[in-house]
């Protein structure tokens, strides 16, 4: 069964075929894909990132959620993780909030439950998160939920045919 998390404001529920049309909105807004390694110019596109979070399921590397207003129903955003390796106990967690959601305290309140679950339903001892340079508020948002800013991986990926360098942060049990 698919794990529901829940806080006072939102409830992350599995991301299902007929959310394809929130994801692309997300993944195509120019805002939310300045600092995203991912992005789709297309509703068909955005099929793979569908497959994606499937895939993460059937395999058991990660998990995605759609992130609800308990209240109104609106989707606003996303968050998961990947890269999950349970040999090691870490794992890599990832976000995005629609801009109309931006500084709500979002994810001051669904980081935390999600945190919880992997480490206390996985076994997670560290959790990572690589941030694009410049992207200020996801590193604020991260420090405020414990973590550390590691160091910064310069020329990591290509990203638009050019080198961009990725903050790692990082959780420690």
């Amino acid at each position: 069964m698919f794990p529901e998390l829940v806080t006072n404001r939102y409830i992350l529920q599995q991301i299902l075929p007929n959310d394809q049309q929130f994801i692309f909105e997300g993944l195509s807004d120019p805002e939310v894909i300045r600092y995203y390694g991912v992005s789709f110019h297309s509703l068909e596109s955005t099929q793979e990132q569908m497959q994606f979070y499937d895939t993460l399921i059937r395999e058991g590397t990660g998990t995605w959620w759609k992130i609800v207003d308990r209240k109104t129903g609106e989707k606003v955003g996303a968050i998961g993780f990947n890269n999950f390796q349970t040999k090691h106990k870490k794992a890599e967690i990832g976000y995005w909030l629609l801009p109309a959601y931006w500084g709500g305290g979002i994810f001051a309140e669904v980081l935390p439950v999600v945190i919880d679950y992997l480490q206390s339903e996985l076994g997670v001892h560290r959790i990572e998160a690589l941030i694009e340079e410049g992207n200020e508020r996801s590193g604020r948002a991260l420090k405020k939920a414990g973590f550390i800013h590691e160091g910064l991986l310069r020329d990591y990926e290509i990203k638009n045919g050019k080198f961009i360098s990725l903050h790692m942060y990082a959780l420690v049990r």
